[in-house]
């Protein structure tokens, strides 16, 4: 996973895909319920203000209705525009050209509104005055004929009302949607971190008892509680850690006989091992006098002794390792001193091409060095190709030691596995020369070594050129410590 795969998953956790949940809930029910609310209540009071008007209005003309006689006077104009007029509203009359007195043309009339008034129509219009709402409604009075019908006069009223109050009203209820709105997102944010509480609650116990488990602690439980689908989950989780606790339990007691029986067996055979190598000392010495097949053979028995010597003292060794009893026996050494002993023990010195700087001190175990060194340059000569070469560089806390050969290199699908123990890269060759455990012994004998919280190192790999390089990398204070019976 990449760094912004990874921010983007910490960032829309459950808790907070919870929260946006509830709070996207509650933005939109109160925004469909609030402004649902708000424009039937507008509509509705707009409207019972544009009746209540219309009907005033009407109950005006009454009074003055019908016109007796045309054209009106100025004098008329302005009675009936005072008449028509009342405290929540003014009124203005118009006849032809003549309008009564104090009407201007900034009088909020509109080109629609008059143009239906002139056709006879009653009619109303909502405009912005200055800012403000204001009601328009215009209608025309009627003149009566001797006959008793009647025709429009061409008097022209209209009623100015203002809607400032129900305007108040209306703005009152859009506050109180906000604040309805405001307090529902907090109810759904608090509903949501109640829900996430009760959902996250659960989740990260788990989370935390899977931690535990694979960190090794294999008792791990959790409680079930209630019978939803988490407590299912719950239930599923401590049924597969019993079964894991069981198998683990079972492989462990399995591994453990194996490791003592490989122990108890490895020392039993020392005794007859060591009876066996002194005979094969006196067989040695014998085999050149010995005639034909009867030297041959003498000189087999003593290499096959030695071979399973060798692979008894081994598996001793990793026994060790198992049961966290190796222990280091720590010296100051020279470096280059020590390899340069450990080449020349084993008759190597002519075969090896080495760097070996001079002055490179360290604490270490000097048996386990001559170990690995050994069975690096040894599995280099026998499955690699001369020329071997043997580099030491020191570092301030750190030194290491470069084996490398000029054979075909190690293939990739082997690489991972070159110290395990017991592991041959051809699954025909069913025997070797080592016992199979040089490498892993090696490796275990590095981690061994450890200084300031870290363990030396053993890793193998291809150089560019063509070969095999094994890279042993060795605090110069090595720390007093013992195996940690890890298996490889």
């Amino acid at each position: 996973m990449t760094p912004w795969n990874r921010a983007r998953a910490m960032a829309l956790g459950l808790r907070t895909r919870l929260l946006l949940a509830f709070a996207l809930l509650g933005v939109t029910t109160t925004a469909v319920v609030a402004s649902g609310s708000y424009f039937q209540a507008r509509t509705v009071i707009l409207q019972q203000a544009q009746d209540a008007a219309v009907a005033s209005l009407t109950d005006q003309l009454t009074k003055v209705y019908p016109i007796l006689g045309l054209p009106p006077s100025p004098e008329e104009l302005n009675v009936l525009a005072q008449r028509l007029s009342d405290r929540d509203s003014y009124a203005l009359v118009h006849y032809r050209d003549r309008w009564a007195s104090g009407v201007d043309g900034r009088e909020p009339l509109t080109p629609e509104l008059r143009k239906e008034v002139a056709g006879g129509q009653i009619a109303w219009q909502r405009v912005d005055r200055g800012g403000h709402p204001v009601l328009l409604i215009g209608t025309q009075l009627r003149i009566e004929r001797s006959d008793g019908t009647s025709v429009e006069s061409g008097v022209e009223v209209y009623s100015v009302r203002s809607l400032a109050s129900e305007q108040r009203s209306i703005d009152r209820l859009a506050t109180l949607a906000w604040v309805t709105g405001g307090l529902s997102l907090i109810l759904a944010v608090l509903l949501a971190l109640l829900a996430a509480r009760g959902v996250l609650r659960p989740v990260r116990e788990l989370g935390r008892a899977a931690r535990r488990l694979g960190e090794g602690d294999l008792s791990t439980r959790l409680t079930v509680r209630g019978v939803d689908e988490l407590a299912d989950v719950t239930r599923t989780f401590n049924d597969t850690a019993a079964t894991i606790e069981r198998q683990v339990g079972e492989l462990r007691r399995m591994e453990a006989d194996a490791r003592r029986f490989v122990a108890d067996v490895s020392h039993e055979l020392r005794t007859p091992l060591a009876a066996m190598t002194a005979v094969t000392d006196v067989l040695d010495e014998e085999a050149d006098r010995l005639p034909g097949d009867a030297g041959q053979a003498a000189r087999l028995v003593s290499q096959e002794t030695q071979s399973l010597t060798q692979l008894v003292n081994d598996l001793i060794e990793v026994s060790r390792f198992d049961s966290g009893t190796a222990r280091l026996a720590l010296d100051d050494v020279d470096v280059a001193a020590a390899v340069t002993a450990t080449l020349r023990l084993r008759g190597w010195t002519d075969r090896v091409r080495t760097e070996l700087p001079p002055g490179v001190v360290a604490r270490l175990d000097p048996r386990r060095l001559d170990v690995i060194v050994a069975n690096l340059v040894g599995n280099a000569f026998r499955h690699g190709a001369e020329p071997v070469s043997v580099r030491l560089r020191a570092e301030p806390e750190w030194f290491t030691i470069e084996v490398a050969d000029e054979g075909p290199g190690l293939d990739p699908e082997v690489l991972p596995h070159v110290f395990d123990r017991f592991y041959k890269a051809d699954t025909a060759r069913t025997r070797s020369e080592g016992s199979g455990l040089g490498l892993a012994i090696a490796w275990e004998n590095a981690r061994l070594h450890r200084h300031g919280g870290q363990s030396g190192s053993l890793v193998a790999s291809n150089a560019s050129r063509g070969g095999a390089v094994f890279t042993l990398r060795l605090p110069r204070t090595a720390a007093e410590t013992t195996a940690a019976g890890g298996v490889r």
